[in-house]
C-alpha cells in the first residue's frame, strides 16, 4: 500500500518536476547580445514596470512575460519581477490532479516539490537577465501572515465569498479560485471543499498584503500579469488599483500567435465595458470583409487558432438531425452553454445568479413552450479544455430533469457535431457567456444575452437585464427572420476588431509543445527593439503610457489591397 501511494503522489506531482529549460533559454539568446543588452538596462529611465508573474510554474506566464520584460527594457521601462517564492498556502498553479489525496491540499497547500519546481526555475530565468525579482515573503510581516492564518480560520464560512480585506475582495477571488481548484461552479459541503476555500482566502489575503506594500514603497506606475482573477492575480490587479497603479492584464487570444491586452482588469470586463466608438466608426472594405469571413470560416475547423476542440467535425445537417433526434424543419432555438467554473466572477450584467439557474429556468420556460425545439450545445471544453470540469452541464440537467421535455435536446461536450452548423439551423441563439455569439451575429443569426457575453452592449444583440425581462425576450421567439443587413454589417465590424484588432499579433511567440503552448522565437533580443514588429510595439507602448491595445489591422487590410493585381 505504501509503494501504490508512492507512486501516486510520484505521478501527481509528474507536472512540477520540469527542468529549467522548460523555460526560455535568455542566457543562450543573449550571448552574442550581452554588451547591448548591459546598455539597455543602464540607460532605462523610463517608467517602473512591475511583470507580476508570480507562479514561475506557469510556464506560458513566464514564457511570455519574460518576453515583455525584454521588450520593455529595450524601451527604456524599469522593469521589476515579482515572484512568489514557495509562500503562498495555495495558489491557481495548483490543480486538483497533482493531488492523490485532495485533503492533503487543504491540510497542506501546495509545499515541497510542487512550491520548488514552480519558483526556482523561473527566478533563475529572470535573474539571468540581472532583472531584480521580487518575492512575496519580503513583503509580507510577521504580523500580516498571522492575521491572514487568523481571518481565514475563524470567518463564518457563509461570509468568505463577500469577505473584503483593505477594501479588496479577497474573499470573491478566494472562491474562484477554489472553484478553479475543483473545476466546479459550486463547491461541495465538505470539510475538505471548506479547508481549501479558507486556504485560497489565507492566500488571498496575504498576496493583498504583499502587492499593497510592493505599490506602496516601489513607486511603480505600471503592473502587467496574466489573466487578472483567481489567486493571486486577482488581488495584485485589487492592489494595484487601490494604490493608483495603472493595471494591464493579458491572456493569449484565439487566434495563433496573437494575445489579448486589456487596461485597468481582467479582459473579462472591459471588451463588455469598451465603448462602441472604437470599432463602429471604423471604415469598412471589402478587404477587410474577405479577411474576416476567411478566419470565421477557418473557426469550424479552428486552422488559424492556437486550441481547438473537434479534429473531425460533423458538418451534414441530416446526420446532426439524426444523432441529437432534432427536426430542424421545424421552429429550434439553440442554447451555448459555458464551462460550469470558468471565471467565477460578479457581472453586474448577468439577468441570473450563475448559469447553471440560467439553463435550468430556460428548460422550464421552453416546457411551457411546446411548438419550439430547444437545442443546448454544452461546451466541448467542459472534457476537452485544459482544466477539465468536474461539474458536468449534462448531468446537472439529467439531475434536475430526469425526463426532459420532450422539445428539449442536448449536445454532450464529447459530440462531434459542429456548434456552427447545429445553430445556423436555428431560428436564434441563446447564450450566457461564450464568445461564439461574435461568430454568430456576424452570420446574421439573432442572439439573446444572458450573461456576460463579449457581444453584450454592442447594438446588435437582444441583451437581458433582469430575469424577468430575459423571459419577455424569449416571449417574442421564434423571430422568424434573421438580422438585418446593417445589423450584420455592425456585427461583422465588431468582429473584425475583436478577432483581428483586440488580438495583437506576436509572430515571435510560435506554437510549442509541452507545458508552455508557445516559445520565444527570436535569434537576438534586436528582434524585440522598436520598430522591429508592430504588434510588439502596441503592446508596449501600452503598458509603457497606457494608450489603446488595438492593433491597426485595418490598415494591414488597406496595404494589402493597394499591393494585390
Amino acid at each position: 500500500m505504501k509503494r501504490l501511494l508512492s507512486q501516486l503522489k510520484t505521478r501527481a506531482l509528474a507536472p512540477f518536476q520540469r527542468p529549467p529549460n522548460w523555460h526560455t533559454d535568455w542566457r543562450a539568446i543573449l550571448q552574442r547580445d550581452q554588451p547591448a543588452w548591459a546598455d539597455a538596462r543602464a540607460a532605462a529611465r523610463g517608467p517602473r514596470v512591475l511583470i507580476a508573474t508570480s507562479m514561475g510554474g506557469f510556464y506560458a506566464g513566464a514564457t511570455a512575460e519574460s518576453m515583455l520584460a525584454v521588450a520593455l527594457t529595450l524601451r527604456g521601462a524599469r522593469v521589476e519581477i515579482l515572484l512568489c517564492d514557495e509562500f503562498l498556502p495555495a495558489c491557481q498553479q495548483a490543480q486538483i490532479g497533482h493531488f492523490a489525496d485532495i485533503s492533503d491540499y487543504g491540510r497542506s497547500g501546495p509545499t515541497g516539490e510542487l512550491c520548488a519546481a514552480c519558483y526556482r526555475p523561473a527566478r533563475a530565468m529572470y535573474e539571468g537577465l540581472g532583472l531584480k525579482v521580487h518575492r512575496y515573503s519580503d513583503s509580507v510581516t510577521r504580523a500580516e501572515r498571522d492575521d491572514a492564518e487568523r481571518i481565514a480560520a475563524k470567518i463564518p464560512h457563509a461570509e468568505i465569498a463577500t469577505f473584503r480585506f483593505r477594501d479588496m475582495a479577497v474573499g470573491e477571488h478566494a472562491l474562484a479560485g477554489a472553484l478553479r481548484f475543483f473545476a466546479k461552479g459550486v463547491l461541495d459541503e465538505t470539510s475538505v471543499a471548506e479547508a481549501v476555500l479558507r486556504r485560497y482566502l489565507a492566500a488571498a489575503i496575504l498576496t493583498a498584503c504583499a502587492a499593497d506594500r510592493l505599490f506602496t514603497e516601489g513607486g511603480f506606475e505600471a503592473a502587467c500579469f496574466n489573466h487578472g482573477i483567481y489567486v493571486p492575480q486577482g488581488l495584485i490587479g485589487e492592489a494595484a488599483r487601490a494604490r493608483g497603479v495603472r493595471v494591464v492584464n493579458w491572456n493569449p487570444a484565439y487566434r495563433r500567435q496573437c494575445f489579448i491586452f486589456s487596461h485597468g482588469t481582467t479582459y473579462h470586463h472591459t471588451l463588455m465595458d469598451e465603448p462602441t466608438s472604437v470599432w463602429s466608426e471604423m471604415p469598412w472594405t471589402e478587404k477587410m470583409e474577405a479577411r474576416l469571413t476567411d478566419y470565421l470560416q477557418s473557426r469550424w475547423h479552428g486552422t488559424q487558432d492556437w486550441i481547438w476542440f473537434h479534429e473531425k467535425p460533423q458538418f451534414e445537417i441530416a446526420e446532426i438531425a439524426r444523432k441529437i433526434g432534432v427536426d430542424f424543419s421545424k421552429p429550434c432555438i439553440g442554447l451555448l452553454t459555458n464551462v460550469v467554473w470558468d471565471a467565477q466572477l460578479h457581472y453586474p450584467a448577468n439577468a441570473f445568479p450563475n448559469m447553471l439557474e440560467w439553463i435550468m429556468e430556460t428548460i422550464r420556460y421552453f416546457a411551457r413552450r411546446p411548438e419550439l425545439q430547444l437545442v443546448i450545445r454544452v461546451h466541448p471544453a467542459e472534457i476537452r479544455g485544459t482544466v477539465r470540469s468536474r461539474q458536468l452541464v449534462a448531468e446537472e440537467i439529467a439531475r434536475a430533469f430526469p425526463e426532459l421535455p420532450p422539445n428539449v435536446f442536448v449536445i454532450a461536450p464529447d459530440s462531434d457535431v459542429s456548434t456552427y452548423a447545429a445553430m445556423l439551423q436555428c431560428d436564434s441563439v441563446i447564450i450566457y457567456g461564450t464568445k461564439t455569439g461574435v461568430e454568430l451575429t456576424s452570420m446574421g443569426v439573432p442572439v439573446v444575452v444572458a450573461g456576460e457575453a463579449w457581444i453584450r452592449n454592442k447594438g446588435v444583440t437582444l441583451d437581458a437585464r433582469s430575469a424577468a425581462h430575459y423571459f419577455e425576450l424569449l416571449d417574442r421567439l421564434p423571430l422568424g427572420k434573421r438580422m438585418d443587413d446593417d445589423a450584420v454589417r455592425r456585427a461583422r465590424k465588431y468582429a473584425f476588431h475583436f478577432f483581428f484588432r483586440r488580438m495583437i499579433p506576436l509572430p515571435m511567440m510560435q506554437t510549442a509543445e509541452g507545458k508552455s503552448p508557445f516559445r520565444v522565437a527570436i535569434q537576438s533580443i534586436g528582434e524585440l527593439r522598436p520598430g522591429a514588429n508592430k504588434g510588439l510595439d502596441v503592446i508596449c507602448d501600452g503598458i509603457i503610457s497606457g494608450s489603446p491595445f488595438v492593433y491597426p489591422a485595418e490598415e494591414d487590410a488597406v496595404k494589402t489591397a493597394e499591393v494585390a493585381p
